[in-house]
């Protein structure tokens, strides 16, 4: 009788510990936080990175968020949120810009694909033909 309750103790056991490992493919997911948009914005004159301030932002529906600089050339935002954004980007001397067409910001498994979008901007009242 000894010899049978040890015997389904064990059997118990290592049926518990197989169902846990019964992966056949595990996902191992980071606890990085990811921003669905990242956002460079360049002179239409010179093609280079404008460092003046400027408002990037971004609307999905009723969200609204203004992407933030952090000391780089690239506004982030929209950390781990899907969705469909118009971008507007605006600053002193040039002419906004808002986006044609949706950003379409979609998801894997463990976090969002990141979106990148690149603007020109042209100064007030210079047009440069193209």
């Amino acid at each position: 009788m000894k010899k049978l309750i040890w015997i389904l103790c064990i059997a118990a056991l290592t049926a518990c510990s197989l169902d846990e490992e019964a992966t056949d493919d595990p996902i191992f997911c980071t606890t990085q936080v990811v921003p669905g948009l990242e956002v460079i914005v360049l002179s239409g004159v010179t093609n280079t990175i404008i460092e003046e301030e400027l408002v990037v932002v971004v609307k999905d529906g009723t969200y609204t968020e203004t992407l933030q600089n952090l000391n780089t050339a690239i506004y982030t935002g929209a950390f781990e949120r899907e969705g469909e954004y118009t971008l507007t980007v605006s600053g002193d001397g040039y002419e906004s810009y808002t986006s044609s067409a949706p950003i379409i910001v979609t998801s894997d498994v463990c976090h969002v694909i990141t979106q990148r979008v690149e603007v020109v901007l042209q100064p007030k009242g210079k047009r440069i033909p193209y």
